[in-house]
């Protein structure tokens, strides 16, 4: 069974850094987990503490898995030229593209729930899926970051979920993007891996490539859930998924 984890987090919101000893941390447990990549993609608000010589190091060091840079990016609209040019700098193998924001709301904060009072379930989704798309059209991105992360509290829309989300998938697939089946969702109110079943059976008849995050905050999370969601993928007809080398697709079969 091929696994690779993308989407992980040494520096988490702050609390820990790209230190050697942290990284390495999140490596063995990548290695222990059988993970054949292992992607670092703070979020960009971490851009500064990013030390590429560890990544290089701790690569001579462990051969047996293919470690990746990548970075979370915050997707705001008419804030593309400015992340061009912070990240321009930088060997980065992949860019997830993320909205965690509607309207300047922290929508995926729950010091900030509030704000769901302010919304109908399906305007709410249709403003997120609109941000999505506008992400995917960036042209900034090699994947777009857990799809429909706007469901995390359970805050529900009144038409059926893949409706309001499948301009943004058509959006994703005309971009040439993979979308990440994200397994932390689990873990918070919704209950649920990050994108809904319909919403990734329907990525796959559009032939959107998918790959696979934990989400990991703290290396003892690294690939957790991977392989529930590699039968899922199984399931519902996908039998690869990709990792990037310097900003080029790679395939590994299930």
């Amino acid at each position: 069974m091929a696994l690779v984890d993308l989407h992980t987090h040494p520096s988490a919101h702050g609390e820990t850094g790209f230190s050697l000893e942290n990284v390495e941390q999140f490596v063995l447990r990548g290695i222990a987990r059988g993970c054949s990549d292992l992607g670092f993609s703070d979020h960009d608000m971490f851009l500064a503490g990013l030390k590429q010589e560890i990544l290089a190091n701790l690569q001579a060091k462990y051969p047996q898995i293919n470690l990746r840079l990548g970075l979370e990016v915050d997707y705001r609209p008419g804030t593309e030229a400015e992340i061009r040019q912070k990240l321009a700098p930088f060997p980065f193998d992949y860019l997830i593209g993320s909205v965690h924001e509607v309207g300047g709301w922290i929508f995926d904060h729950p010091d900030y729930m509030d704000g769901y009072k302010k919304y109908r379930g399906d305007d709410l989704y249709r403003e997120y899926f609109t941000l999505v798309g506008q992400a995917a059209r960036s042209g900034l991105f090699q994947v777009i970051g857990h799809p429909d992360v706007i469901r995390v509290f359970g805050f529900k829309c009144e038409s059926p979920l893949l409706e309001l989300a499948r301009p943004a998938l058509e959006a994703i697939r005309d971009a040439g993007l993979a979308i990440e089946i994200n397994t932390n969702g689990r873990y918070k109110p919704v209950g649920d891996f990050y994108p809904a079943r319909e919403v990734l059976a329907e990525a796959f008849r559009l032939g959107i490539p998918v790959t696979l995050g934990s989400d990991a905050h703290e290396a003892a999370n690294v690939a957790r859930d991977l392989e529930e969601a590699v039968d899922l993928l199984k399931e519902i007809g996908y039998r690869s998924i990709v990792s990037f080398q310097k900003g080029e697709r790679i395939a590994y079969p299930l």
